[in-house]
């Protein structure tokens, strides 16, 4: 027998390197995926929907099944990644942010997530602030805490004895994967490259509409502008994997339901804002602002088309680049940006009427101590000047949103 039917042989058979349980050379790549995707399902459905946000609520046996999943697959403690993750909410974009791109550069957050993770978690001012509301029985005092490096020397010598040699090759996969997907992809790629559902104040993105991979977290930007929400999935064409397992968990009664994306609703037959449309504005804020730049599509399209044919100094940019800029949250743009703003708006009146109504809509929900009252007689006034202003879409615009109920 010659080497080369030797080398074969020994790669057909790869029992001399198995442990307990026997694999064809594709098995184990497959346990691999299994085995990291509970992982990843145990952080977007425990950690992250139950811990960090309590949009959903989980029966004792399954809470406790994922922290101690958890804890044997990555050696992370509860009240530590649940206050990262709710301190990155907090501050988010900010030089208080943990993990932030525009702070850190993609660069860092990407391949050195991990790191930038364990500096905001030996924070115990961090801890104290954000990690309220997290598990602190005795299990977790005396067992998962202090002894959170156990879990993952102990999984290491299970892989060893399940699987021979390859464990350690399985074992070096787990403990790369949720580092890698969670705290470098989530974290860094889902504030930088994608697409947006919704115009949030901050960079989150949609990874990709399939939230598979990593359980759903790739719809990053549907969670930053709806972060109550259980179901990370707001189009009809997004699937959110993680989701479907919380359905399946609630129909085995292991899971309850507590906030989703609320859905609009609109009584046609009103004919003024009141403040049941206030509040359902606030709520369904950055929808509105989709359907705006929706709404103002056509007459927008016409006007920079216009411009681009008269001056040769619009050129530069497509008539889609100028419409992303211009409805562009304003604490996202570059100093280049507001100037080019700025450039086209003077020679344009419509467009530079449509801006300003979007920007003062916008001011509606911003962080501010005006009574309510005060507010609905601000969107009063909005509406208003919107009928009268000769502009139909805006006209249009008008009407849609007194209808909110």
């Amino acid at each position: 027998m010659n080497a080369t039917s030797i080398s074969g042989n020994l790669f057909n058979d790869l029992s001399w390197m198995s442990g307990i349980v026997q694999l064809p050379w594709w098995g184990y790549g497959l346990v691999a995926l299994l085995l990291t995707h509970i992982t990843i399902a145990s952080v977007t459905i425990f950690l992250h929907r139950h811990q960090a946000h309590r949009s959903v609520e989980l029966h004792p046996l399954a809470s406790h099944f994922f922290r101690f999943w958890l804890w044997l697959t990555t050696g992370m403690v509860t009240k530590e990644w649940t206050a990262v993750h709710r301190k990155h909410h907090a501050y988010c974009e900010k030089p208080e942010d943990p993990h932030s791109p525009r702070v850190y550069g993609i660069r860092k957050v990407l391949w050195q997530g991990v790191e930038l993770y364990r500096v905001a978690a030996a924070d115990p001012a961090t801890l104290e602030r954000f990690g309220r509301g997290t598990p602190d029985d005795m299990i977790e005092r005396r067992f998962y805490t202090p002894h959170s490096k156990l879990g993952i020397g102990l999984l290491l010598v299970v892989n060893l004895v399940l699987f021979g040699p390859l464990g350690l090759t399985i074992w070096a996969i787990q403990m790369l994967w949720v580092p890698f997907f969670a705290a470098g992809v989530v974290n860094g790629v889902g504030h930088y490259w994608g697409y947006r559902n919704f115009e949030s104040s901050d960079t989150s993105t949609n990874i990709s509409p399939w939230g598979i991979l990593i359980g759903g977290e790739e719809l990053h930007n549907n969670h930053h502008a709806f972060p109550a929400s259980a179901k990370l999935s707001a189009k009809w064409y997004e699937f959110d994997i993680g989701w479907v397992y919380i359905r399946c968990l609630q129909v085995l009664g292991l899971a309850r339901v507590k906030k989703v994306i609320p859905k609009c609703t609109f009584d046609l037959s009103k004919t003024h804002p009141d403040m049941a449309s206030l509040q359902s504005i606030f709520t369904h804020r950055y929808t509105v602002l989709l359907e705006y730049a929706k709404t103002m599509g056509a007459f927008g399209r016409d006007e920079l088309t216009r411009l681009r044919r008269s001056d040769a100094g619009f050129a530069s940019k497509s008539a889609k680049e100028w419409r992303r800029l211009l409805w562009k949250d304003e604490a996202r743009l570059a100093a280049q940006e507001r100037l080019d703003i700025e450039k086209l708006l003077s020679a344009s009146p419509n467009l530079h009427t449509l801006y300003d109504f979007y920007r003062t809509l916008q001011r509606l929900w911003a962080p501010s101590n005006a009574p309510q009252d005060e507010l609905l007689v601000q969107l009063q006034a909005w509406c208003a000047q919107a009928r009268a202003s000769g502009i139909a879409p805006l006209e249009s615009f008008s009407r849609y949103l007194t209808r909110f109920a």
